[in-house]
């Protein structure tokens, strides 16, 4: 089962490293998030992707160029090649034009679009990812605390100026039938840095994959955020913490899924090198072929490099345009 960590708990660093070694995956309790911040980021959510295709066109990715910002249309990203079944909005840290990475020209830096007359979108969106890039600065401490690297570990060698991306994501119902065989709402794959934490609206369908092949749901609550671990912790900790895949499968329920998934990566220009961590771990023969057959232990340069190619794969379109 997913393990469930309450992070206002005394025993919360033990717990979090023990989940982390043996799923990957945490549902997390205690976060003292307003519940008033997600609600409002929901309503501002549905309002946006429920407006006319031409208002949300006018703020589409493709207009962003190297930013990488606002809105993809259903099956306009794809998971190993394949287009998922959702629609999206893409935000980040809000740079203006002079900022030097923007200068600089690095990808996804630059200014989030909003949509036109939806005023109540970018307040709700901010206030959240502010509250959230906090929560996950303390369960990195936590972290860092159960691995013996000091609860100021990550701020100060990998998080003192992260890249921060967030998602809003929509997953419609399709019917069951021929057409949507063999589909999914997201693919199978694993997040590509160091920390996500998804709020979604209470709908089940993600699944997370367990050491022996078989997929496990997650429980569905609306009041946990689920947490996972990207490549980059996976690396740094030598497959101590695991950087578990996980799918969205295709639901046929009537409404909306809403998921709001906060990448909590390190900072742009970090090497992430291997910890020296001297307890006794060997890496279990299961995890040492990876789902996708990478080799995290021969990754080179920046982790900006490593971000930069791998979302290039979820919009080549995108990418063969702004990087070209």
């Amino acid at each position: 089962m997913v393990p469930v960590v309450d992070l206002s708990s005394s025993n919360a660093s033990a717990e979090l490293d023990r989940a982390c070694r043996d799923v990957g995956f945490f549902l997390l309790t205690g976060h003292g998030l307003d519940p008033a911040l997600k609600a409002e980021l929901d309503r501002q959510t549905r309002a946006l992707f429920a407006l006319p295709d031409a208002e949300k066109q006018a703020v589409a990715m493709s207009h962003s160029g190297r930013a990488w910002r606002g809105w993809f249309p259903l099956e306009g990203e794809l998971t190993s090649g394949v287009p998922d079944l959702k629609e999206g909005f893409y935000v980040g840290r809000d740079l203006p034009a002079d900022h030097p990475s923007v200068r600089a020209g690095r990808p996804l830096h630059g200014a989030n679009v909003w949509p036109a007359g939806l005023s109540g979108l970018r307040p709700a969106v901010e206030a959240w990812m502010t509250a959230v890039e906090d929560l996950g600065q303390r369960v990195l401490s936590a972290l860092g605390e159960g691995l013996g690297i000091g609860a100021d570990g990550f701020r100060r060698s990998l998080t003192a100026d992260p890249v921060v991306l967030f998602r809003m994501f929509r997953y419609p119902p399709h019917p069951p039938g021929p057409a949507g065989e063999g589909r999914w709402g997201v693919g199978e794959h694993s997040d590509y840095g160091l920390l996500t934490l998804l709020a979604h609206d209470g709908r089940p369908g993600l699944e997370v994959k367990l050491a022996d092949g078989s997929w496990l749901p997650v429980p569905a609550d609306p009041d946990l955020f689920v947490c996972n671990l990207g490549d980059m912790l996976d690396r740094l900790t030598g497959g101590r913490y695991r950087s578990t895949p996980h799918r969205v499968r295709r639901h046929t329920d009537d409404g909306d899924r809403l998921s709001f998934p906060f990448f909590l990566d390190p900072d742009w220009q970090a090497t992430i090198d291997p910890l020296v961590l001297d307890d006794g771990w060997t890496t279990p023969t299961e995890r040492l072929e990876r789902w996708d057959r990478a080799n995290l232990g021969r990754i080179s340069g920046s982790y900006g490099d490593w971000l930069t190619t791998k979302v290039a794969k979820v919009f080549p379109d995108l990418a063969a345009g702004a990087l070209g």
